[in-house]
């Protein structure tokens, strides 16, 4: 006798999946200090550190989604369940820097497994509207995860308990959506299109591609460098940063659920641009304000970043649509990627400031919260890039809104 599929049990594991994926993001950006603390490393080795979060996660993805519909979301999210159980365990034993390394890669592994195996399981439970309605709703976890896991963090971080606790909290989580998949029926995966490899391949060598492919670098760093290390740079701000944090992505799930009509008046390409725009602007006020002004900086970078992610894969799969779900993953991947090669670059951005710094005279509080704001000054690079480039693509795509949308892929 067939088991039949219970689709919202199976949202509802993916759900928790995400919020596990939230927490080790959120935690961990609120125990940096603590561990460069206790373990003397500088601000350059826990750059590499972070890294390992974001060079498992977009591995996983990417080779999860070439094998889903082989190997199916079980085995996937299996996989997923082991890395995440290993990590967490491996980072409160690690006992050093490269402890840290190992653990934070399986972490990032277990992260990538579950993006690669909830969202096309979700579109094989779910069809038409109400699909599109349960994505949303999932995604929706990842920055609602992050404003969890920041308050958590700061109140367990304000009640003086160790960087030990809060890694255990992310256990809790990962044991709900493993006792939530545990026995089920999984939905047969769905093939689409009947693209090839090689047409999808085709498709990601067009110059339209290749555009957003290095756009993608920098929507993810302009938006994950500055979360990632807001502990290090705003801890002397005067500001609280894990609530820095739960603002920015607060707003940044706020911005998303609304979403539909914001791009319906901009366009993808308006939005884009006005994301980079924001984004400069809150990166910089960052850079120069203290206090409770900060958070006001944290309300117009939320502004900047809550739309990049996914509107940069709606355009690819509106604009590009023969590279398929490759391409939405590839994508993905490239934005972590760029987050795990410039976590450590940031890192001896902030050493250099540092020692600048000292070299000026300025010592404690002062010279930490001057050599944050200098780092920041630096990564403005980032999103002013983009503004530039995403000015030129919007006029330009205006300027092409008659083409059809099957040959604008293979421009």
């Amino acid at each position: 006798m067939t088991q039949t599929v219970n689709s919202n049990r199976l949202f509802n594991a993916s759900c928790f999946a995400l919020i596990t994926t939230a927490f080790s993001f959120s935690i961990r950006a609120g125990i940096l200090p603590q561990l460069g603390a206790e373990f003397n490393l500088s601000a350059e080795q826990l750059g590499f550190i972070n890294s390992m979060w974001f060079f498992g996660f977009p591995l996983a993805m990417i080779i999860g989604g070439l094998v889903y519909h082989t190997v199916g979301p079980k085995m996937i999210m299996q996989i997923a369940f082991v890395c995440h159980t290993l990590g967490i365990v491996m980072t409160i034993y690690s006992g050093g820097y490269m402890g840290l390394l190992v653990s934070t890669f399986f972490i990032g592994i277990g992260n990538g497994c579950t993006e690669a195996a909830c969202n096309p399981m979700i579109a094989d439970a779910y069809s038409g509207s109400k699909m599109n309605k349960m994505l949303n709703r999932f995604h929706m976890w990842f920055p609602g995860g992050i404003v969890i896991g920041s308050l958590l963090s700061k109140f367990m971080t304000d009640a003086n308990l160790g960087w030990q606790a809060q890694i255990w909290l992310i256990m809790i989580p990962t044991l709900i959506y493993a006792y939530l998949f545990y026995g089920q029926a999984f939905p047969k995966p769905k093939v689409e299109g009947g693209l090839s490899l090689s047409q999808n391949l085709k498709a990601m060598i067009s110059p339209l591609f290749i555009f957003m492919f290095f756009c993608m670098a920098l929507t993810a760093i302009s938006e994950f460098g500055p979360q990632q290390w807001t502990g290090v740079i705003m801890s002397k701000s005067g500001a609280s940063p894990m609530l820095i944090l739960a603002l920015v992505t607060g707003l940044m799930a706020v911005a998303r659920f609304f979403a539909g009509p914001i791009v319906q008046k901009l366009g993808q390409t308006g939005v884009l641009w006005g994301s980079a725009c924001f984004a400069f602007i809150g990166i910089y006020l960052f850079s120069t304000v203290t206090g409770p002004a900060a958070y006001l900086a944290a309300i117009f970078f939320a502004m900047g970043v809550a739309l990049f992610w996914p509107n940069m894969v709606g355009f690819i799969a509106q604009n590009v649509p023969l590279s398929g779900a490759l391409g939405m993953s590839i994508i993905g991947g490239i934005g972590m990627f760029s987050s795990a090669i410039f976590q450590p670059i940031i890192g001896s951005w902030i050493d250099n400031a540092t020692a600048e710094q000292l070299a000026l005279g300025k010592v404690g509080d002062e010279m930490e919260l001057a050599a944050g704001q200098a780092t920041l000054q630096t990564m403005l690079v980032f999103p002013g890039i983009l503004i530039v480039a995403f000015g030129i693509l919007h006029f330009w795509m205006k300027s092409r809104k008659s083409t059809p949308v099957a040959t604008t892929a293979e421009v």
